[in-house]
């Protein structure tokens, strides 16, 4: 009874609004309750009890259903028929209902069917229990819809392949004719309620989804008939429509199955009117127009092979695609896309395919109208309206394939010059939707075409100046430039329209010219060299009026031209533009009185648009050319006196530091003489700010001349590992590692490159025991970057060379002894962060390396670890992983330490984890809403 009244308390949390604590120390003692062994008697009671509460028996049938699937081990085998016995009293009791409690009670009992061999006849016991008398024939349907579900959906019961197969043929395979059978007799039954015909219905489809139907017989049973005649009932209309598709799909090897497609494709065909009658309701229509698409997907074979046979279903789907409702129209995309990829493999197309093809065309772009008034859309609608047309997009390329790209440019061009003809009187939306359909298949385009894309580039010129119509235009070109580059008379044309949309008061137009620009620049920049002093005197009038990231773009797009240019031209012109932004920063730096935020976000601008250029041009090698010699010097200096001045200010610090990464990769091993240097400014700029910024540079640049034997650049690494460590721990003393996760990311990708590139420096300083303890506080962060970062770091501290040579030297020696050490200090609690946040929240893919470590440390220090384990393994949640899974780890890695086979340490780690796992994924399911 104290469990009982335990169990009652802990459910009338949820009935009331208590506090957040409240509820997750109730839901904790429930998942609690749900695993112990005496949930079994004690939900018994409560399902038998008729005082209990609802919300208790709904719990208590859940609670047996989640221990059939996980805990059936805890069950006698002696006692797994009376478990059985007991279910279906149960289920008995409860014939009337609650429905939620029903189906708990199903799925608990067809879980028990699927791992009690000894039940060998589960299916006719139910039937001969529920299945005679009308009042629990909905009881018995019920079971028979969620057994096949249960069986191939739920992979948590635990059963081998082999036993899964044959309780599988035993429970489904050998009962499926009876249970056509069954279910046409109940559906012929008089007086049967529509209430059962939709159970027999939703019963039907989960057996025809688990592949248990023999369709052949099943169409010369009368539920055949019945369910194309429950399509004519509103209450079983849905119901019908999901068999109806499972049926069709089910007979998707259509050369095994034409006695029975030519017994369904008559129905289907049947069903065409339907569209007209049914054209006022949605519903209806998302339906039928479901059944004709899975038909035309299923037997697009059969279309192309009989086409005047099959072909009323293509129209089908066609009135179906140009209905006006947009949330039933994509239903028929997959179909036109899968009969274009068959069509396309056939060397002729039937002309009454092409004519499909072509009707769908124009319906396409007919869809793609915006409506008369915008203004009548949400912003969400209006998202949404977007995204469609992109979709709608992909369908008009399946055209191009089966229509060839100039019909279906040459269609849509046409669209536009007729409207273009009817001069004020054309709206927008008449020439726009056709220009996106034009930029929609951009893709298919021949760069070599002579015929119709030179008839949609000479059109632009004459386009209306609406907003909306230029932006489809810039973005036509954006597409288009492929085929520019092999036409470069255009190039001169383009320019100008693109220029007159960065002067137009829209922002997407402006957005589209930068794009327009931008894909210019990058597929025609050998055509554009010549352009670039008129691009420079762009950016210095107009570029300046223009948005951050339409600027961005135009300097993209300079720098493609830049990339095709002679190495020193290049060099050249990079200066040029460079110039431009260093003498921003110089001034800026240089200036006395106090910077506005205004001016400084303009710095920032700059620094991006700098950044974005160097990227794009890339290294010029380790030979410089003459234009770039003493830059890097001259660069550093401006910046040096710029971080300075303005360190403490994060987002400049930010994009300075962005500049700096390319700047490097730029300059190569020409950056050398300014390395220390920049270490340095790093460094103090670290400690000044703890802005992690600082200290990913730096670790760039050990990554890059960590390698160098300049004796003051190796200075400057043991001084950047140790005061950067000793900021951090002053962090850490203020700030809990959660608030810092940008700082630790970056520190530990700086120890990572120290440890590879100067382990001289990494582990003979004062500084690594300090790194080991800090870098230990990112493994509680919930944060995959950082962890793998971080494992990756004591991966390679713990499996370092040093151990493996057979004749180790005086450096392996001394490497050895620092990590020893400090593993003998701080191994306990590496084990305990280790073994935490892998039954905690490690990615799944961080084991390996979880295993690599804790086999490591057991090879070196193998008594400790085993007198480690124990007190790590208690102080774990006592609830994930489970007692039995921490002692069988416990004993199993004591046995591989023992007998020295420390490769059976992996073993007991995949174990564990897997037992981990279980009791996670299981603990995700609140009990209430299993």
């Amino acid at each position: 009874m104290d469990s009982i009244q335990a169990l009652l308390s802990a459910l009338d949390v949820f009935s009331r609004a208590p506090d957040k604590a409240s509820l997750e120390n109730a839901n904790s003692w429930l998942q609690d309750f749900q695993h112990s062994p005496e949930a079994w008697s004690t939900c018994n009671v409560l399902l038998l009890s008729p005082d209990a509460p609802i919300a208790a028996k709904l719990f208590a049938a859940q609670t047996f259903r989640s221990k059939v699937t996980y805990d059936l081990h805890q069950v006698n085998a002696a006692n797994l028929l009376p478990l059985r016995d007991t279910l279906i009293a149960a289920l008995v009791e409860y014939h009337a209902g609650p429905k939620a409690i029903i189906t708990q009670l199903c799925l608990a009992i067809a879980g028990l069917a699927l791992q009690l061999p000894a039940w060998d006849n589960a299916v006719q016991t139910m039937i001969e229990t529920f299945g005679t008398n009308p009042a629990t024939v909905p009881v018995l349907l019920q079971f028979l819809k969620v057994l096949p579900e249960e069986m191939t959906s739920n992979t948590r019961i635990p059963v081998t392949d082999d036993e899964y197969r044959d309780r599988s043929a035993k429970l489904l395979t050998e009962n499926s004719r009876q249970i056509v059978d069954l279910l046409s007799m109940y559906n012929n039954a008089s007086g049967v309620t529509l209430a059962v015909q939709n159970q027999i219905l939703e019963c039907l489809r989960t057996w025809v989804v688990a592949g248990e139907v023999d369709t052949a017989a099943f169409c010369k049973s009368s539920l055949f008939v019945g369910i194309f005649e429950a399509l004519a009932s509103d209450q079983l209309f849905d119901s019908a429509v999901d068999v109806i598709c499972e049926l069709i799909h089910e007979t998707q090897e259509v050369d095994d199955n034409m006695s029975v497609i030519e017994l369904i494709v008559p129905r289907v065909i049947a069903l065409r009117p339907k569209l007209e009658e049914c054209k006022e309701d949605p519903e209806k229509m998302r339906g039928f127009a479901r059944i004709f698409a899975e038909a035309g997907e299923t037997y697009r074979l059969l279309i192309v092979r009989h086409t005047e046979t099959f072909y009323p279903i293509v129209e089908a789907i066609g009135q179906c695609s140009a209905y006006p409702d947009l949330d039933i129209v994509p239903i028929t995309f997959p179909f036109w896309m899968r009969l274009a990829q068959t069509i396309g493999k056939k060397a002729s197309v039937q002309p009454l395919l092409l004519e499909a093809y072509k009707a769908l065309t124009n319906v396409i772009i007919r869809h793609l109208h915006f409506p008369p008034d915008t203004s009548t859309m949400t912003g969400q609608e209006a998202d949404n309206f977007r995204s469609f047309r992109h979709v709608m997009g992909d369908t008009l390329k399946d055209c191009c394939l089966v229509l060839g790209t100039d019909a279906c440019l040459l269609n849509a061009y046409g669209l536009v010059t007729v409207g273009l003809s009817r001069g004020a009187s054309v709206s927008w939306q008449e020439i726009e939707a056709p220009l996106f359909a034009m930029r929609s298949m951009g893709a298919e385009v021949d760069p070599s075409d002579d015929n119709a894309v030179p008839k949609i580039m000479d059109l632009i010129p004459s386009l209306p100046s609406h907003p909306k119509v230029r932006y489809a235009a810039l973005l036509i070109i954006s597409r288009y430039t492929e085929w520019v580059n092999r036409h470069p008379d255009y190039i001169s044309f383009q320019l100008q329209y693109i220029s007159a949309g960065f002067e137009d008061s829209d922002d997407e137009v402006n957005a589209a010219a930068g794009q327009a620009l931008k894909h210019l620049c990058q597929d025609c920049k050998q055509h554009l060299t010549d352009f670039l002093p008129t691009l420079h005197t762009f950016l210095k009038t107009t570029g300046r009026k223009l948005a951050q990231d339409d600027r961005l773009q135009v300097y993209e797009a300079i720098a493609y031209v830049i990339s095709a240019m002679p190495m020193e031209k290049a060099a050249e012109s990079l200066k040029t533009f460079s110039l431009d932004i260093l003498s921003q920063i110089h001034n800026a730096a240089a200036q006395v009185t106090p910077i506005s935020k205004q001016e400084l976000k303009e710095i920032g601008c700059g620094l991006e648009s700098l950044e974005v250029m160097l990227h794009v041009v890339g290294p010029f090698g380790d030979h410089l050319p003459v234009a770039c010699q003493n830059s890097c010097r001259e660069a550093w200096s401006i910046f040096d006196v710029f971080i300075t001045k303005f360190a403490f200010d994060y987002d400049t610090t930010e994009r300075t530091t962005r500049v700096l990464r390319p700047a490097l990769a730029l300059f190569g091993r020409s950056a050398l003489p300014v390395a220390s240097s920049v270490l340095s400014r790093m460094i103090s700029s670290f400690e000044a700010t703890g802005f992690s910024a600082f200290l990913w540079v730096a670790g760039k640049i050990v990554g890059r001349f960590g390698r160098e034997s300049d004796p003051a650049l190796q200075r400057s690494f043991q001084a950047l590992f140790e005061r950067s460590t000793n900021k951090l721990l002053s962090i850490l003393q203020s700030k809990a590692a959660r608030d810092i996760p940008d700082v630790l990311e970056d520190y530990v990708q700086m120890l990572l490159q120290l440890e590879d590139v100067v382990p001289d420096v990494f582990y003979q300083s004062s500084a690594f025991p300090l790194a080991f303890r800090a870098s230990m506080a990112t493994l509680d962060l919930i944060h995959s970057d950082i962890t793998f970062a971080a494992l990756d770091l004591f991966r390679g501290i713990v499996t370092h060379d040093c151990f493996s040579h057979s004749t180790p030297n005086l450096k392996d020696d001394l490497y050895a002894t620092a990590i020893k050490t400090v593993l003998e200090k701080e191994g306990f609690d590496l084990i305990g962060y280790l073994l935490s946040g892998l039954v905690g929240d490690f990615p799944e893919d961080s084991v390996s390396s979880v295993i690599s470590i804790f086999r490591s440390i057991s090879t070196l220090l193998p008594s400790q670890i085993l007198a480690w384990l124990p007190v790590v393994l208690q102080r774990l949640p006592a609830t994930s992983p489970p007692n039995e899974a921490k002692q069988r780890f416990l004993i199993d890695v004591t046995n591989a330490v023992d007998t020295k086979q420390f490769d059976k340490v992996k073993y007991a780690i995949l174990s564990f984890n897997r037992a981990s796992r279980k009791a996670r994924d299981r603990r995700r399911v609140a009990p209430l809403n299993e």
